[in-house]
C-alpha cells in the first residue's frame, strides 16, 4: 500500500462545508490528486488515516470555479470530490482559465453533473405534494420525494419562503426536511411508508388539476420530457392523466362550444344582454344580473353586493371584499372595515348615509392550507368589472366619490393614477367629483405606531374634505 495516500472521509450527503476545509489543508500540504482518497460516512472505511488539517490560507478560485463546487457535491456520483479536487488542483497550478475549456473531459464531466441536479433541484421545487395530516399538536403538511441527488438541503431555502406559515416535513431517502413555522431542522433518511397515501384535500386538487387540464395542448411526448414518468407514482393528479389523454378530443369540441357562448361575456356590455336580454332598470336588477354572472378564476363565486342608500352624497369604493366580507356577503366588515367606520365617524360622515362598494366584486385568493389568502386583481380583472361599477354609480348618484387605494383609482378613473402624488380632490373621476385615497388596509400593515397614527390622520382628512365637498 502506498503510505503516500491521503484518506478524506466526508459527511454522508452534500458535505459542502467538509469539502472546502479538506480541500485548502490537502492544497496547502501540496498533496497532489492522485495521493487523496475521497469517502463519505456512509462508504466502507478502507484507510483508518484521519482527515488532513492545515493552517493554509484560502483558496483564492476563478467566480467560474467557485459557483461549480456547490451544485457537484450535491451530485450523487461517488467520485464527485475527487474530480472537484483536481479541477482545483490545476486551477492552482497554473490552468486558470480551465472553465474556459469546455472540451477539456474533466470540465465537461462536471458542467454536466452540475446540470443534473440542477435540474434535479427543478423537478424537486415542482413535484413536492404535501398532504395534510391532523395530529395532536395541530394541522401539519407532509410531503414525500424521491431526488437522483443529495439536494434536500439544498432546497430547505425554497421551501421555508415558499411555505412560511404552514407545518411541514419533507421526507425522502436521502434525508428529511422538517420546518415547525419558527425552526428547520434536517432529518434521517425516510421510507414512502413514512408519508401518509392521501387527505381530504387530494380530491379538491384533482378537481383545479382536471379544471386547469388543456386537452386542446395536448402532446404526450413533451408531458413526458418536461415530467419523468418516475415522478408521476408520487403525484395525485398523474392518476388522472390517462383518462384525461383519452377524453382529449371530446373535451377540445366542448371547449369549442363553450367558447361560442363566452364569447358575449368577455365584454360587460355583451354580458348583460347574455343575462337578461336588456340594460338593467334599477340597482336591484343590476344586482341580480351580477351575482347571475360568472366571476373569473381564480375568485370565490360569491358576489359581494354594495351596500347604503340611493342618492347616498357619497360612495366609497374600495378594491375589493376580503375573506370575511365574502364569508358575511357584505362590504368593508372585516379589520379594514372596521378602521374606516372609525375614521368616517372622525370625518363626521355617517357610514349608514354613505354607499359603500367595491371595484371588483369577488374575492380572489389562494389556498395555505385552510387560509384563503387575498391576492391583488390584476388590470384585466379591474376592466372585466368595471361595467358593474359604472352602472351602479349610476344608479346611486352620489355627488362624490372617494376611491381607497390603487384598484378603486383604476376602476372608476380607467386608467392607473398613482394614490399619493394625487391625493386628495380630483377630478379625474369624470362625471363624479373624486377624491383619492389610501385603502384603510394599509393603515393596517404600517408596523411603526408613530407613522400608523399619522397615516390615519390623514386618511381621515381625507375624508373630511370628501365630506365638505359632498355637502350642498
Amino acid at each position: 500500500m502506498n503510505a503516500t495516500l491521503v484518506r478524506i472521509t466526508l459527511a454522508l450527503g452534500a458535505d459542502l462545508d467538509g469539502f472546502r476545509a479538506a480541500a485548502r489543508a490537502l492544497a496547502g500540504d501540496g498533496v497532489q490528486p492522485r495521493d487523496a482518497v475521497w469517502s463519505d460516512a456512509g462508504a466502507e472505511n478502507l484507510f483508518g488515516d484521519p482527515p488532513p488539517t492545515s493552517a493554509a490560507p484560502p483558496l483564492m478560485l476563478p467566480k467560474a470555479a467557485a459557483e461549480l463546487i456547490g451544485p457537484v457535491v450535491c451530485h450523487s456520483d461517488p467520485e464527485r470530490y475527487a474530480l472537484l479536487y483536481d479541477l482545483i488542483w490545476r486551477v492552482e497550478h497554473g490552468e486558470k482559465a480551465l472553465l474556459e475549456i469546455a472540451c477539456d473531459p474533466l470540465v465537461h464531466r462536471l458542467q454536466g453533473m452540475a446540470k443534473s441536479v440542477h435540474r434535479d433541484l427543478h423537478k424537486m421545487h415542482a413535484y413536492v405534494r404535501f398532504r395534510r395530516l391532523e395530529t395532536a399538536q395541530g394541522e401539519r403538511y407532509i410531503a414525500w420525494f424521491e431526488p437522483d441527488h443529495w439536494i434536500v438541503q439544498a432546497t430547505a431555502r425554497f421551501f421555508v419562503d415558499r411555505f412560511r406559515g404552514m407545518d411541514w416535513a419533507i421526507l425522502t431517502p436521502r434525508g428529511s426536511l422538517r420546518w415547525d413555522i419558527k425552526t428547520l431542522s434536517l432529518g434521517p433518511p425516510a421510507t414512502r411508508a413514512d408519508a401518509p397515501a392521501n387527505d381530504d384535500f387530494e380530491s379538491h386538487w384533482l378537481d383545479y388539476y382536471e379544471s386547469i387540464f388543456n386537452p386542446a395542448r395536448l402532446n404526450p411526448e413533451i408531458m413526458r420530457g418536461h415530467m419523468a414518468m418516475k415522478y408521476w407514482k408520487n403525484l395525485p393528479e398523474a392518476a388522472a392523466i390517462p383518462r384525461l389523454i383519452r377524453e382529449a378530443p371530446s373535451r377540445v369540441q366542448q371547449m369549442i362550444e363553450r367558447e361560442r357562448q363566452m364569447s358575449a361575456k368577455r365584454n360587460p356590455d355583451k354580458a348583460v344582454a347574455a343575462v337578461t336580454d336588456q340594460a338593467p332598470a334599477s340597482l336591484d336588477a343590476l344586482n341580480r344580473q351580477i351575482l347571475e354572472s360568472d366571476p373569473p378564476e381564480p375568485f370565490s363565486p360569491h358576489a359581494v353586493l354594495g351596500e347604503g342608500p340611493l342618492g347616498a352624497p357619497i360612495a366609497l369604493v374600495g378594491e375589493q371584499p376580503g375573506d370575511q366580507e365574502d364569508l358575511a356577503g357584505r362590504p368593508f366588515v372585516g379589520p379594514a372595515g372596521q378602521l374606516l367606520d372609525a375614521a368616517l365617524e372622525e370625518a363626521g360622515i355617517g357610514r349608514a348615509q354613505a354607499y359603500v362598494t367595491n371595484a371588483v366584486k369577488n374575492f380572489k385568493f389562494r389556498l395555505v392550507g385552510k387560509r384563503r389568502i387575498h391576492q391583488t386583481p390584476t388590470a384585466g380583472e379591474i376592466k372585466h368589472y368595471r361595467w358593474w361599477l359604472c352602472r351602479e354609480l349610476e344608479f346611486v348618484r352620489p355627488r362624490v366619490v372617494v376611491a381607497l387605494g390603487g384598484s378603486a383609482i383604476q376602476a372608476v378613473a380607467g386608467k392607473p393614477i398613482p394614490v399619493l402624488k394625487n391625493r386628495g380632490p380630483t377630478d379625474a373621476f369624470g362625471e363624479w367629483a373624486g377624491v383619492i385615497t389610501v385603502h384603510p388596509s394599509s393603515l393596517l400593515r404600517e408596523p411603526d405606531p408613530a407613522a400608523r397614527a399619522a397615516a390615519y390622520k390623514a386618511f381621515v382628512e381625507d375624508l373630511r374634505r370628501a365630506r365638505e365637498l359632498a355637502e350642498p
